[in-house]
């Protein structure tokens, strides 16, 4: 008799969706890691919603009050979180805005830009909340794992995620750590 699948969960905050390739960039080991893992919420199965989970991998940085929330969600639900990226690591690209007002930032997007006469700056409730500045997942919640680069390599990811499974403490060998 085998033993259960851990439950794994993903989420795709403020960033690109690189580090989610990486994970894809696994290619036919994406199946051997199956054998192992139950993938559960994640933008790649597109389940909304978050049971509790053994492992959550969130990358990007936090730009609005949705990414706080769904952050504080994850954390609340899953035994080990892993940050997984740049911009869940230090704010990465998304973080370049901090240095600027965010009002200015909305008048230059929205209003002086080409493209945009007449605009306006968009305030519909639905819309998430931005916050005044970019931040890594730990200024809101304890982060287990920190997996760097941008993105990590798919076998960056799969070391890590072995390591994890295994009882490990998510280590990763410095011959697969990158900081571009």
């Amino acid at each position: 008799m085998s033993s259960p699948k851990i439950k794994l969960a993903t989420a795709s905050l403020g960033g690109c969706f690189g580090c989610h390739m990486s994970f894809l960039d696994l290619d036919e080991r994406i199946l051997e890691l199956f054998d192992h893992i139950e993938l559960r919420r994640s933008p790649l199965t597109d389940i909304k919603k978050l049971d509790f989970c053994d492992v959550g991998l969130i990358e990007g940085g936090l730009c609005n009050s949705e990414n706080v929330h769904v952050l504080r969600e994850f954390r609340s639900k899953c035994k080990v979180l892993i940050s997984l990226g740049a911009c869940a690591i230090n704010g990465g690209l998304p973080a370049q805005r901090n240095h600027l007002k965010l009002e200015d930032i909305f008048n230059e997007v929205y209003l002086t830009d080409p493209g945009t006469p007449n605009g306006l700056i968009p305030n519909d409730p639905e819309l998430p909340l931005p916050l005044n500045c970019v931040h890594p997942l730990h200024d809101v919640v304890h982060i287990d794992v920190y997996i760097p680069g941008c993105p990590p390599s798919a076998d960056t990811i799969l070391a890590a995620l072995q390591s994890v499974l295994s009882g490990k403490n998510g280590f990763i060998p410095s011959n697969l750590i990158r900081y571009d």
